[in-house]
């Protein structure tokens, strides 16, 4: 075995000994007067789908922010394995194995499905600034490679072989989603970040996603840290879930735990409103 799913294997391995894939201790974050994170913490298992969710201020955002390096806490610490990363850069977290997908798709619009794609995995590249500006020798056996690595792997993996030289901005709004999915897959995350991934899609193009990201958790051994709102997806597919309101953990635990938590009952619906749905 090589390529991508030997290293995204040999990676899950690694986390599960080292204990939880990714975690947030005592994260504090604020804005002026606003606090927006109190005292979050939580741990993301290693090869397993955590998902985060509240309703909307609950500081779903700020989390996934904070967490990839984007804002920096007031307080507190996040974690890769066992290291450190709260002082990290967002690149230095990519190196490290973090990769994410946006909530507003964030590609390159000019570039076709598998240049977008190419992006997410040049950092994975050996060859030296100059190397790649020259395009000398090394810098094409490594661009070959990593472009016949995504094709068989990723592209592939994701069924979108027949639209891969096509320009992003003439596809649908849930082919531009899958291939965010497939860029942060070409980086080749231990842990890999989706701020609500179906959002705005339609029931097939909800269940196709719902089922690349468990075959990604499943046959990839990656662990998956996800936001979204779309309740019946994530008691589906994730085993572990956390919620936060006004900035604070209210529940964590199993799908079935967590919707039948009184604070998130009442947090979600309303104290008499039952269980979420």
């Amino acid at each position: 075995m090589n390529g991508f799913v030997a290293n995204f294997e040999q990676s899950a391995v690694s986390a599960a000994a080292a204990g939880p894939a990714l975690s947030v201790q005592g994260v504090d974050l604020r804005f002026g007067g606003i606090h927006a994170l109190r005292d979050v913490s939580f741990a993301a298992p290693a090869g397993q789908i955590t998902a985060v969710i509240g309703p909307n201020g609950a500081g779903k955002t700020s989390v996934f922010n904070t967490i990839s390096g984007f804002y920096r806490p007031a307080a507190g610490r996040v974690s890769l394995g066992t290291r450190d990363i709260t002082a990290a850069p967002v690149h230095a977290r990519a190196g490290l194995g973090l990769a994410r997908t946006f909530q507003n798709i964030a590609l390159f619009r000019g570039l076709s499905v598998l240049e977008n794609i190419k992006l997410g995995g040049h950092h994975t590249m050996k060859a030296g600034v100059l190397s790649a500006m020259a395009f000398n020798r090394r810098a094409r056996k490594e661009e070959t490679a990593l472009r016949s690595e995504i094709e068989r792997k990723v592209i592939d993996f994701l069924e979108i072989d027949h639209i891969r030289h096509l320009p992003v901005d003439v596809l649908s709004y849930g082919l531009q989603k899958r291939v965010e999915l497939a860029r942060a897959l070409a980086m080749q995350p231990k842990v890999l970040m989706l701020d609500e991934p179906v959002a705005g899609m339609n029931r097939e193009e909800t269940e196709d996603m719902a089922r690349f990201i468990l075959d990604v958790q499943e046959e990839w051994g990656v662990t998956v840290l996800l936001v979204e709102h779309d309740m019946g997806m994530v008691m589906d597919i994730s085993s572990h879930v956390v919620v936060l309101n006004f900035g604070q953990v209210i529940a964590s635990g199993m799908p079935a735990e967590v919707r039948r938590h009184p604070q998130v009952i009442e947090a979600y619906l309303g104290a008499e409103s039952g269980v979420v749905q």
